[in-house]
């Protein structure tokens, strides 16, 4: 059995900053892409950053310049540095990542979401 839970949500100021942490823990061969994705109220969810498993990074346009995706293997977390924060960031954040469970199955995996509000 495979989890993902992150961490670091919570209320800011515009302008501030938080981390999101999402650690992956079970039974666990590898871990390829691991992902944040966000859904505000009455949205769509979104891809707000990806990182391979050698650290090749993307970004949503609308977050370039400001977030940062890292990721920690030996510790099988991901990490999400947002900076200069909008209120049009306020969304439940969900780490995702496709991981393998022996050589042959993989799969596709969900956090719980972590709530981050920014006040104008």
């Amino acid at each position: 059995q495979v989890q993902l839970v992150e961490s670091g949500g919570g209320l800011v100021q515009a302008g501030g900053s938080l981390r999101l942490s999402c650690a992956a823990s079970g039974s666990i061969f590898s871990i390829n892409d691991m992902r944040w994705y966000r859904q505000a109220p009455g949205k769509q969810r979104e891809l707000v950053a990806a990182i391979t498993s050698v650290g090749s990074t993307n970004y949503a346009d609308s977050v370039k310049d400001r977030f940062t995706i890292s990721r920690d293997n030996a510790k099988k977390t991901v990490y999400l540095q947002m900076n200069s924060l909008k209120p049009e960031d306020t969304a439940v954040y969900y780490c995702n990542a496709e991981i393998k469970t022996d050589r042959i199955r993989r799969g596709d995996y969900w956090g719980q979401g972590t709530q981050v509000t920014v006040s104008s």
